[in-house]
């Protein structure tokens, strides 16, 4: 008396010929490519902001900021100070303009990306894709 369990697993090791596919990719939809180029822009955006922000409090807790500070006292007369210009506020607005124009640059440049694909597949035919089944 054989379970079900058993049959599963004689079927499961039954090993089928794959059959293969053999596509091409003739066009990318321009609005999928803004819709993906977005999402992944808005992935960069984030790891960059967080990736700015815990850069800047790795330096400040190692207190290069006091090291740079002395160079900088030592070339000029003592007023300038880049502790002064650099605080947490600053980084953080730096970062979430540098995170916006990464937003809008990556967005654009998908979906001009998608268009010279689609432009560049009605002279080479397409990219051809195969596809198989297990």
């Amino acid at each position: 008396m054989s379970s079900i369990a058993d049959r599963f697993v004689k079927k499961s090791t039954h090993n089928t010929g794959g059959k293969q596919v053999r596509l091409r990719l003739v066009y990318v939809d321009f609005w999928s490519a803004l819709k993906l180029s977005f999402l992944a822009a808005i992935a960069i955006s984030i790891v960059s902001v967080v990736g700015l922000v815990l850069l800047y409090l790795v330096v400040r807790a190692t207190d290069t900021f006091a090291e740079v500070d002395a160079v900088v006292a030592g070339l000029s007369d003592g007023s300038i100070l880049l502790s002064r210009f650099l605080r947490l506020p600053q980084v953080l607005s730096f970062a979430a303009i540098v995170a916006i124009l990464n937003l809008v640059v990556f967005t654009v440049l998908g979906a001009v990306l998608a268009n010279i694909y689609n432009l560049a597949v009605k002279v080479t035919g397409g990219f051809p894709v195969g596809f198989t089944s297990s």
